[in-house]
């Protein structure tokens, strides 16, 4: 299958909250798991220890544009009540921020998913936002 680009990130997009695992591999193809707090059609924010965070961005310092670290996350959302279809996706942690003190958030932008996995996150992104509005 060829792989289908991500739209750009255009900071607009709506955010929703979930709790779910994410399998995150490096370019050296070593991987690690960590939980998913929120996703958007552009990207996902993660959760993960300090021993994590060392072995995913070296220095613990923020990447600078241009010097983003690439990764390959792979996670599962439901396409249909109790159907969860996995999702693999290539990307870029933008994003480092410390919240506790062995807690920290991995902001990782979409570059590219494997076969429908946009449209999967896509739609699973608005169903979640149109339960959610009042």
């Amino acid at each position: 299958m060829k792989p289908v680009a991500a739209k750009p990130n255009l900071r607009n997009q709506q955010r929703v909250d979930v709790a779910t695992e994410v399998r995150i591999e490096k370019s050296d193809g070593s991987c690690l798991t960590c939980e998913v707090s929120n996703i958007s059609r552009t990207g996902i924010m993660i959760l993960c220890g300090q021993e994590a965070v060392k072995k995913l961005v070296p220095g613990q310092k923020t990447p600078a544009p241009g010097n983003w670290i690439s990764v390959t996350a792979t996670f599962s959302v439901p396409v249909v009540a109790q159907q969860p279809v996995s999702v693999m996706a290539t990307g870029h942690i933008v994003h480092m921020r410390r919240i506790a003190r062995d807690q920290f958030q991995l902001g990782i932008q979409f570059a590219e998913f494997e076969g429908n996995g946009f449209d999967y996150v896509n739609n699973y992104v608005s169903k979640l936002l149109a339960t959610s509005a009042p």
